[in-house]
């Protein structure tokens, strides 16, 4: 739906649109559809940009400062935060405690942002979120505020619901960065993380490991605990200590001695982790990833100093980690075929683990696309320098960032024997890439928003 946002931020009292309802809180003096609202918010990017914390700070306070009410875990870092923030979210909903989970992006609909106990909001809760966060904007604007950037606005609808949810913990992922994401407006969270960090989104955050790390690092406040991911980079640990040290933050780091893979299929992967209470315990992470297996274990560090006194038991955690569902990230989305959302230089890296542990021999088919700021040549050749691809299917994301997919065809050409096809359009690119996978495994890599269509189109055509 396309929708004239000047007009609907003039409609104040009007009459209904047709397909609206109506809802008769006192906050709410204005009529909208869920579409009407979704619309807008897409829409946002295109007139406004990010503001400074004060505006965001601003536009919580008009709501009433939800967040306090929560304890909050605040998760940051370039890959892996996502997983984490799903792990945390899985471990406190088994042990009975009402949870908000706050992810971002959303891969097929804007509602997966905002989940409570692990199941989306619903379209109504949504909308009825959406439209005390649109009064507060329009007060805003009338009082010669800035307008709220896209992401600011989904954090005020987050917190709405997650208050209206009386939930006890919000389990918080950045957007982008640390210190100026308007996550960060939380004062005192009950823990922070930080996964792993590697270069990405460097024309904003820097472009080495320690700047884009200080950034990442921004959210750790005064005494909070701060578990980070010390696997990869010293760079970025010995930056993530000293901002610890410097806020008097009990540092814990996961290191990569720390944990150890004993088995894995193309389902799951089998670990035990040699700290605390975890070292005779086999854990199981249901995706094929090995990196899944790292993700998992900083979010059990992380439950040590969110329930310290182990009133989620470990076989609690344990078999919630075990039933996680994870869209996105090393997904099975149908029988031998897996999503996966890396999308820059380290996700593919990780990515590439799980590719060489496949059985050597088997078909593999590649179905990727890439948006245009990333380094996707790089992505490519780290790929194709497995020398596991059988045969690779090019497909465009449409839009301002479109790579052509002839454009990555020829890059694969150029790093690989196996046949590369070029097919535009993604519905038909993934029909093209299932009739070439054979018995073998399809794997569709490079772009969240790739795996965003993929997912929506198995929905649609109910494959």
């Amino acid at each position: 739906m396309r929708t004239d946002m000047k007009a609907l931020l003039q409609r104040g009292k009007s009459g209904p649109h047709p397909e609206s309802r109506k809802f008769e809180k006192k906050e709410v003096t204005f009529v909208m559809t869920y579409e009407e609202a979704v619309s807008y918010i897409e829409s946002v990017p295109k007139f406004t940009t990010k503001n400074k914390p004060e505006n965001t700070i601003e536009m919580i306070e008009r709501l009433g400062r939800p967040e306090r009410k929560m304890k909050v875990i605040h998760v940051a870092g370039t890959n892996g935060k996502g997983s984490v923030c799903a792990f945390l979210s899985s471990m406190l909903t088994a042990g009975g405690k009402k949870t908000g989970l706050f992810i971002s992006p959303h891969l097929v609909k804007i509602n997966e942002r905002f989940q409570i106990n692990n199941v989306p909001v619903t379209d109504g809760e949504f909308l009825e979120a959406y439209e005390k966060v649109f009064k507060v904007i329009r007060e805003m604007l009338a009082d010669g505020f800035a307008h709220p950037a896209y992401f600011e606005i989904l954090f005020a609808v987050c917190l709405v619901l997650f208050e209206r949810h009386e939930v006890e913990y919000a389990v918080l992922e950045t957007g982008l960065g640390g210190r100026l994401d308007a996550t960060n407006i939380v004062e005192h969270p009950l823990a922070c993380v930080i996964t792993s960090i590697s270069l990405d989104h460097t024309e904003i955050l820097g472009d080495t490991i320690g700047q884009i790390a200080w950034e990442k690092a921004g959210i750790i406040k005064e005494g909070v605990p701060v578990i980070y991911d010390g696997c990869r980079s010293p760079e970025a640990e010995e930056v993530i200590r000293k901002r610890a040290q410097e806020q008097h933050a009990p540092a814990i780091g996961l290191h990569a001695d720390m944990y150890e893979i004993l088995d894995k299929t193309d389902k799951s992967i089998d670990f035990k982790l040699n700290a605390l209470y975890y070292e005779k315990r086999k854990i199981t992470v249901p995706y094929p990833a090995p990196y899944q297996a790292e993700n998992a274990s900083l979010a059990l560090l992380a439950m040590e100093k969110i329930d310290p006194s182990h009133e989620i038991s470990c076989d609690v955690r344990l078999q919630a980690m075990a039933d996680t569902h994870w869209q996105g990230r090393m997904e099975t989305v149908l029988p031998g075929v897996i999503v996966d959302g890396a999308h820059n230089e380290d996700g593919v890296r990780q990515f590439v683990r799980t590719l060489v542990g496949v059985q050597e021999g088997r078909r593999i088919v590649l179905l990727f696309s890439a948006v245009v700021e990333k380094n996707y040549e790089q992505m490519i050749k780290t790929i194709c320098d497995t020398g596991r691809l059988s045969e690779v299917i090019a497909t465009q994301i449409e839009g301002k960032r479109i790579v052509p997919a002839e454009e990555l065809a020829g890059i694969f050409r150029k790093y690989t024997d196996a046949e590369v096809t070029a097919v535009p359009d993604i519905g038909k690119a993934f029909e093209t890439a299932l009739a070439k996978r054979g018995d073998g495994l399809l794997f569709c890599v490079g772009s969240l928003y790739l795996v965003g269509e993929i997912k929506a189109l198995i929905e649609e055509r109910n494959i």
